[in-house]
């Protein structure tokens, strides 16, 4: 029996995850780029941002990603099968991430995927080692990479921007070259960071999963647990948003896959216990997140068509309200489309696809 829940969270995922991926379809490497001065709406979204979104959307879909490794492994009872699905999905992040847009998850998730799908018989105390020895592995290496090579803020005065733009969209040539190149230095980046980031949050996935976190929400005695660890995560990362030294930038990142964990927990124990099918939109997030796959891909045809296409110089003026209206717009367009196209069809057209090929 499907699980309208992990549905519903899904749609959440899918919902929220274009709230960061926004920054980085005008030029990749720089994310936002905030004006010289920059107004005030752009601090306090960055505040929200840091506290409900950064990095809480992506580990939501990887925490729902290993409970559906599972729930695929149990119903097919073959490996074989599992990873066929996860090879096709490999080859739609490839497409995707060399042809429209570099910020592809699709590959991550099928290399990590992979990975985990040798622990998906494995005893629960081995999976949840396994875990912590993954996520601590990636906010090792995250550290001293950031600590190597920190970044510094950019504004769009900058010279060094104004060229890297006009460089970037002096023709189609040189915005696909672009492309292709962040998304092969992301590749890179998959062996020595996010594969094993992304298999931690799969095999934490797969232990909710079985712990009936989907159905029952967080036990009691834990609620007030992993309350605090997300309290004091989330506060940490937000003082360290504010620091200067290199130790502090480096530190922001490992900081912030803690903080994601444990606000995507909470996400996830609220949907269980304070939602039900009565509740407003609880319906559209679940249409959505059946057609995630498909929303995905369809939020970057949107936006490579605005920022690339139509309107290239946004990115010189769009402050982070801007982005936020925007997307807020094609959220609410996108859970429209999915409760109207879930009358007349099961699936969507993507996941359609990947489950031919997979069979």
């Amino acid at each position: 029996m499907r699980n309208n829940n992990m549905d519903v969270i899904r749609g959440i995922a899918v919902f929220g995850l274009m709230y960061m991926n926004v920054y980085f379809f005008c030029l990749f490497e720089y994310g936002y780029v905030p004006a010289q001065f920059p107004p005030i709406s752009d601090h306090v979204i960055q505040l929200i941002t840091l506290v409900f979104i950064d990095g809480r959307f992506r580990t939501l879909f990887c925490l729902l990603f290993g409970a559906a490794l599972y729930i695929q492994w149990q119903r097919y009872q073959n490996l074989q099968v599992v990873k066929k699905r996860l090879e096709i999905l490999a080859y739609f992040g490839l497409f995707h991430g060399f042809i429209l847009w570099a910020g592809d998850i699709l590959f991550i998730y099928a290399c990590a995927g992979w990975l985990t799908c040798k622990y998906l018989n494995r005893e629960e105390r081995v999976i949840v080692k396994t875990a912590v020895q993954f996520l601590v592995f990636s906010s090792i290496v995250s550290f001293l990479l950031l600590l190597i090579e920190p970044s510094y803020l950019v504004t769009r005065a900058d010279n060094e921007f104004i060229q890297s733009y006009q460089d970037t969209y002096a023709s189609w040539d040189t915005l696909m070259s672009a492309n292709a190149l962040a998304f092969i230095i992301m590749i890179i980046a998959v062996p020595l960071i996010t594969m094993w980031m992304s298999a931690s949050l799969m095999l934490v996935g797969i232990f909710a999963y079985k712990k009936e976190l989907f159905v029952k929400g967080i036990p009691a005695p834990y609620i007030k647990h992993i309350s605090v660890a997300a309290l004091f995560f989330t506060a940490l990362r937000v003082i360290l948003e504010y620091q200067s030294s290199y130790f502090a930038v480096a530190l922001k990142e490992p900081i912030n896959l803690f903080a994601a964990l444990f606000v995507a927990l909470l996400f996830i124990h609220i949907v269980v216990k304070k939602w039900s099918e009565r509740r407003l939109f609880y319906s559209s997030f679940q249409c959505m997140g059946r057609l995630s796959l498909s929303v995905y891909i369809m939020q970057t045809l949107i936006l490579l068509i605005l920022f690339k296409v139509l309107y290239p110089s946004w990115v010189l003026s769009f402050d982070r309200i801007d982005y936020f209206l925007l997307v807020t717009f094609i959220a609410i367009i996108q859970l429209i489309v999915c409760q109207i196209y879930s009358q007349f069809f099961n699936r969507g057209p993507l996941e359609f696809v990947w489950r031919k090929l997979s069979t």
